[in-house]
């Protein structure tokens, strides 16, 4: 591992290590239009065994293990895990475990899963590649992977104003990729891939800085930012800064990968 790339996945532990507790409560992350859409694709028998990769305090993980035999939550960060294990035992689930590790190198077996899924994580994966190379090798043949993140608009200017957003409220984001990427990527690693399911996420700003403990300083900057974007973003991103909120939209996209 190149000292960059460990540097970006020390940065992901640091940062998210001292607001787990901030994402075990967070409405985005416990349900949405989204985690439906990714229940429904998943085209359930109840007899699963499933990868929940980048699981975070572990809301996807929970939710599929109410319809499977066995759900395993994967994590870089052990304090989200640790908030995931307690939601678990507070709502009773034995059916699944929490392990700490990198999706990049995984220590499961070939083949060991029916169905991985993950779901607003991806953008924090340095070699994203990589990760999904390693997530068709531990999936069975013939199962599937479901892939629910924020993409990036293929509009350069909007482009970079999105990620330049995430990277000021998280030092630890990486890149939102777009559906054109993610698609390439996907077929590079071997599955056949379609879009499942997109949707718009409306996001009170005050919440999503609170959620990561972003600087004031830098709530300053990013509002600024705001007050400042081009009309083309502001139309899109629902940005309208006159009646003093800083509310905005962004857009996601569930990619259903075959093997």
């Amino acid at each position: 591992m190149t000292q960059s790339t460990q540097g970006i996945k020390d940065s992901v532990q640091r940062q998210f290590g001292q607001v787990a507790e901030n994402y075990r409560t967070s409405a985005v992350h416990m349900a949405g239009a989204d985690m439906d859409a990714m229940i429904e694709a998943a085209a359930l028998q109840g007899h699963e065994h499933i990868l929940d990769a980048g699981t975070g305090t572990g809301h996807t993980a929970l939710a599929f293990a109410l319809r499977v035999a066995h759900v395993t939550a994967f994590d870089l960060t052990e304090p989200m895990l640790e908030q995931g294990r307690k939601l678990a035992a507070e709502r009773g689930l034995t059916n699944l475990d929490f392990r700490q590790g990198d999706v990049e190198e995984m220590p499961f077996e070939d083949a060991a899963f029916d169905l991985v899924v993950s779901r607003y994580s991806a953008h924090h994966w340095p070699h994203p590649a990589r990760a999904l190379h390693e997530l068709a090798r531990v999936l069975k043949p013939g199962g599937m992977f479901l892939l629910s993140d924020i993409v990036a608009p293929a509009d350069p200017t909007r482009d970079t104003f999105l990620q330049t957003l995430e990277l000021l409220r998280d030092p630890s984001h990486v890149r939102d990729h777009s559906i054109a990427q993610w698609s390439q990527m996907f077929e590079a690693a071997g599955f056949s891939v379609d879009v499942a399911f997109e949707w718009r996420l409306p996001l009170n700003f005050d919440l999503w800085v609170t959620r990561m403990a972003t600087p004031p300083d830098v709530v300053n900057i990013l509002k600024w930012l705001y007050e400042g974007a081009p009309e083309e973003v502001r139309r899109v991103m629902d940005i309208d800064t006159a009646n003093g909120s800083y509310d905005f939209t962004i857009e996601g996209a569930l990619f259903r990968g075959r093997k």
